[in-house]
């Protein structure tokens, strides 16, 4: 167990169950919730990878309006996030969400972490062509994990 300096909990490595892990890898999106320094929530969709034991989220080189992201100064002022993974579909019984509530760190450089840039790579073909090594990195360290699915009985 890994006591975080400077907060008041406890970060261990929750496990994900098997059928959270399986909806995780379909998903091609998720849900990034951060909390801005007034208190209120911000939420973006993001990009994702699995690597290790957390989740990576680039600085991509898509168009942005400023590279100074709301979500990199949230991350700033506040670590705790959660990562919301969610499944919908008109046939109800196919229903799934997991979310990850984690610590989060920005990396200046994807370079500080080559397995991670390689992860993002293999889920997303465009970030082949992209120079993710000098643009900054979100790592999110898993404190908690919930998740609900349609069960029959």
């Amino acid at each position: 167990m890994y006591q975080a300096k400077a907060y008041d909990f406890v970060v261990t490595k929750p496990a994900l169950a098997n059928w959270q892990g399986d909806l995780i890898e379909t998903l091609r999106v998720a849900r990034l919730a951060t909390v801005t320094p007034h208190g209120t929530p911000h939420i973006v969709p993001v990009c994702f990878a699995k690597s290790g034991d957390s989740f990576v989220i680039p600085v991509d080189e898509k168009p942005k309006a400023s590279r100074r992201l709301a979500r990199l100064r949230n991350i700033a002022y506040q670590p705790k996030v959660s990562l919301l993974f969610d499944h919908y579909s008109d046939d109800w019984t196919t229903l799934a969400w997991v979310r990850v509530d984690g610590l989060a760190t920005v990396l200046e450089r994807g370079d500080q972490r080559p397995a991670a840039l390689q992860a993002l790579r293999a889920r997303y073909p465009q970030y082949r062509q992209m120079a993710l090594e000098g643009l900054p990195l979100i790592v999110i360290a898993p404190i908690a994990v919930a998740g609900w699915r349609w069960a029959n009985g």
